[in-house]
């Protein structure tokens, strides 16, 4: 709360407002947001089961459905009555997308779902901005981010090959960037679910690169896929029409 306090009284007009009327910037759930929500629920539990299972077929009955729920959400809020929930929306569909390029273990199927969740964030990046953004607060939380992405790289690269060094480089500074433009969004209009979905998507992805490049293991998907959906559900229900 002592983000939104400093938020709140640093003057500018659409900031006072939305602090006057606490549920413009984290508004109640919409009912018509509980059947994909609850669909979603239910493919995620049998996802991790098959995941604990090791079931190559159950992911692939369950991941892409579970993804596909967050169009959905996002569609069922009124996305597409805003330029910058288009956006949004279709930045959760380039992350349905790369969730099913990201099943398969082929590394060519990884490339792929990595470029899909990177264009995937700079559609995010770009709702952020279209949404209103205080691009010096953005500035400035590109110091620290660049200091934990260099931390983040640091523990990465000896896991890396070079074919994967410079995609690996790309996704760490445009998903930087992102959760910049989501710190400039919410200093210029508070809206906490942004910015709790932007720091779980990056903190769901250290999990994904554990996975990946450090040590694969279940607990990496037990804790990094519930972080995924809670930060993907967060940034499709901040889409709603205002």
């Amino acid at each position: 709360m002592g983000f939104l306090n400093w938020v709140c009284q640093s003057g500018a007009s659409p900031r006072r407002a939305a602090c006057s009327n606490p549920s413009r910037y984290a508004p109640p759930m919409p009912t018509q947001a509980l059947p994909p929500l609850l669909t979603m629920l239910l493919f995620i539990v049998l996802l991790l089961v098959a995941e604990a299972r090791g079931s190559v077929l159950g992911k692939w009955l369950t991941k892409p459905f579970a993804s596909a729920c967050l169009p959905w959400l996002a569609l069922s809020v009124g996305a597409t009555h805003s330029t910058w929930g288009r956006a949004v929306l279709a930045a959760l569909v380039l992350s349905t997308v790369g969730d099913v390029l990201l099943i398969p273990k082929q590394k060519r199927a990884f490339l792929a779902g990595l470029g899909a969740f990177l264009l995937g964030h700079c559609a995010f990046a770009l709702a952020f901005l279209l949404r209103g953004a205080d691009l010096g607060a953005a500035g400035l939380a590109l110091v620290p981010l660049g200091l934990l992405a260099a931390v983040v790289l640091r523990w990465l690269w000896p896991h890396l090959s070079t074919r994967m060094r410079a995609p690996v480089v790309a996704y760490v500074a445009v998903i930087s960037l992102m959760v910049a433009t989501a710190v400039g969004t919410v200093a210029h209009s508070p809206a906490p679910r942004i910015l709790l979905g932007a720091i779980l998507f990056f903190l769901s992805d250290l999990f994904v690169a554990r996975n990946r490049f450090v040590k694969p293991g279940f607990s990496n998907r037990l804790v990094g896929l519930p972080l995924y959906f809670a930060a993907q559900i967060l940034l499709a229900l901040s889409s709603a029409a205002q």
